[in-house]
């Protein structure tokens, strides 16, 4: 698998998304239902009164709700060992909250799932 790493810079913070969430989530997916699924990973930004939002939708497996609490959390993974280390979710989370700003998640299991990082101007 290769890795892929997509930078948004925002002065002055750079945002990194890293293939550790949403692409690993369509990959995973793919391995399960290779015949119709069709794998897709969008983002967007866009800029209110006060704020700039980044949004990164996949259409992967989803993450279940008894665990999206635990997300943000140092160390959490649902990776295999030696796939992942559970410190990307929970360092964006830590830049972000740094910068006054916040991150959510919109999850649907099975479906797909959606962070949404606010940041202040």
């Amino acid at each position: 698998m290769r890795y892929v790493l997509i930078v948004l810079m925002l002065s002055p913070v750079a945002i990194i998304l890293q293939e550790s969430t949403a692409f690993y989530a369509i990959s995973e997916k793919r391995e399960l239902d290779a015949t119709s699924y069709e794998p897709r990973v969008t983002a967007g930004t866009k800029r209110g009164n006060n704020y700039i939002e980044i949004r990164v939708e996949d259409n992967g497996n989803g993450i279940p709700q008894q665990i999206v609490d635990k997300i943000f959390q140092p160390f959490f993974t649902t990776k295999p060992t030696g796939q992942g280390t559970g410190l990307g979710l929970s360092l964006a989370y830590d830049i972000v909250k740094a910068h006054g700003g916040e991150i959510k998640v919109n999850a649907n299991e099975r479906e797909g799932s959606e962070m949404i990082i606010q940041l202040p101007v």
